[in-house]
């Protein structure tokens, strides 16, 4: 993934990196163990250690090393801190079970489970991405690069998460930072030797909000997706999404693809459909710094844009939201300008700066002190921001915003205007039911609609308009399985085309509209 997006860059990069760099991959990258006196043994009995680091090899380097790739998070990964030992037997009441080995491109984690049922993650602090690169590289000097990149990223920023989220009614996870005894019995086979003398956060698996009950279920992006695309019985709620997407956007929380989602099912609302409430997780990328060095500067201004720097303004906002554009654009469809605009008013009263200073204070003493009056302030300067932030995200939405259905038969009303086009899609044969969707689109922030309207025989009706020859916006229908009619004002007669329309009776192209997330 990272290796085409570095293609066009890579001489550029090579040269970069090859310059601060040794020719072959170092065998021995990270640190041994966390303590740093670890050839001392710990005692059986001790039940937290001190003078621990998240990864001292990030700051071995000189000034010169820090101008050209950048000094990043790299004092932090090497500030001493304090962590419980972990011990699953009394971590949970009643304990921890041991489950899977698991984890994405960089992240090791181990699946747990407590005795009431409640699962729970185990996740190094640390992370490895030499499962991000190709086969032919692993042995170069690329997999260094891309290790030390680690850097970017803020340790023990996962902590201050958890009160800004429940503050914004969003959904979170408490980690806990504890430290994996190299000795503990419970970590000595082959698959877990990455937990050993390391740092870990151990974790709620899916994302909770304090004093409300569990959801009935709990379901992947693909498994949400799925559903909402079989029946309009399940849909998701775009104002929780919304709220969601802003605080990403706020704490500079970049990798939002489908795979960093759960979905709690609702119970069922006024209307009769069970809303899907969002559910983020894994907060590795918050407060990213990648662009105070040369070689960071070009990779995140140049060649992969969504890795953009926390800053005290925004930087890039619309390249900072893209890697949740398969979300976004299926998931916010039906909110409005004004929508937007007053989420991102009421977050900003929701952030106190006493509610600012009290997360950030999560944060280990020795880091707060590195990092904590510079992160209040860009937070305070990123809170007065809110509004643009929702505004560019949803005027990049609505640029070409997709309207689907299901697999089941709709009708899909289009309504042209002077100045826009309202589409509202009901139950088949329904159009007296309370809508589906509705929503007026203006020419001037849309250019095209994409409606999709998957399986079932599917109708879309272009009722009389007020204006015939609007430029803007243009239509394009994906009629999708099934037989799907195009008709044309109030006698229904069935048409093949209509200006400014184009209709297929087939799908959409792979990747165009609701084809399957992509989870990683």
């Amino acid at each position: 993934m990272i290796s085409l997006q570095l293609r066009p860059y890579f001489p550029i990069v090579a040269l970069l990196a090859g310059l601060v760099s040794t020719g072959c991959v170092r065998r021995q990258f990270f640190q041994p163990d966390a303590r740093p006196d670890a050839t001392l043994p710990l005692p059986a009995t001790a039940d937290s250690v001190r003078g621990a680091t998240a990864g001292r090899q990030y700051a071995r380097h000189g000034q010169l090393y820090n101008a050209l790739v950048g000094q990043h998070h790299r004092p932090s990964w090497a500030a001493p801190v304090a962590a419980p030992v972990l011990n699953l037997a009394t971590a949970r009441p009643g304990g921890l079970q041991p489950g899977k080995v698991g984890g994405g491109f960089n992240s090791t984690s181990l699946s747990l489970t407590a005795a009431n049922g409640s699962a729970y993650v185990l996740r190094t602090v640390d992370k490895d991405p030499i499962r991000a690169t190709p086969e032919l590289v692993r042995g170069t000097f690329l997999v260094n690069v891309l290790r030390d990149n680690v850097s970017s990223t803020n340790p023990y920023a996962a902590l201050v998460v958890p009160p800004l989220a429940t503050a914004l009614g969003v959904p979170r996870s408490e980690p806990r930072l504890y430290y994996v005894r190299p000795d503990d019995p419970a970590f000595q086979t082959d698959s877990l030797h990455h937990f050993r003398g390391q740092l870990a956060y151990l974790e709620e698996k899916a994302a909770t909000m304090p004093d409300k009950p569990a959801p009935a279920a709990v379901l992947s992006s693909e498994k949400a997706f799925a559903a909402v695309f079989a029946s309009p019985d399940q849909r998701i709620d775009q104002a929780a999404l919304l709220r969601a997407r802003l605080l990403d956007g706020w704490l500079g929380d970049w990798d939002r693809h489908a795979g960093q989602w759960s979905w709690a099912l609702g119970a069922p609302m006024t209307g009769g459909f069970a809303p899907l409430l969002p559910l983020p997780k894994d907060r590795d990328m918050v407060f990213y710094r990648l662009d105070d060095g040369v070689l960071g500067w070009l990779i995140g201004h140049v060649a992969i844009r969504h890795w953009v720097t926390f800053g005290p303004r925004y930087k890039n906002p619309v390249a900072l939201l893209s890697n949740g554009e398969y979300l976004d654009r299926r998931a916010l469809n039906g909110l409005s300008r004004a929508q937007f605009r007053a989420t991102a008013l009421a977050l900003q009263q929701q952030l106190p700066d006493t509610l600012l200073n009290r997360a950030v204070r999560r944060l280990p003493p020795a880091v707060f002190a590195i990092e904590g009056p510079r992160t209040i302030a860009a937070l305070q300067a990123r809170r007065a921001a809110l509004p643009a932030l929702a505004d560019a995200l949803y005027l990049d939405l609505a640029r070409r915003p997709l309207v689907g259905g299901t697999a089941q038969a709709e009708t899909f009303v289009i309504r042209q205007y002077p100045d826009s086009m309202q589409v509202t899609v009901y139950p088949s044969g329904s159009e007296t039911a309370l809508p589906l969707f509705r929503r007026t689109f203006f020419s001037s922030e849309t250019r095209e609609i994409v409606l999709e309207g998957l399986g079932g025989d599917d109708t879309f009706v272009r009722s009389q308009a007020l204006s015939q020859q609007a430029a803007r916006p243009r239509l394009r229908i994906y009629g999708g399985p099934g037989s799907d009619t195009l008709t044309q004002g109030p006698s229904g007669a069935s048409v093949t085309s209509l200006p400014g329309i184009r209709f297929s009776q087939g799908s959409a192209p792979a990747g165009q509209a609701y084809d399957k997330p992509a989870e990683e």
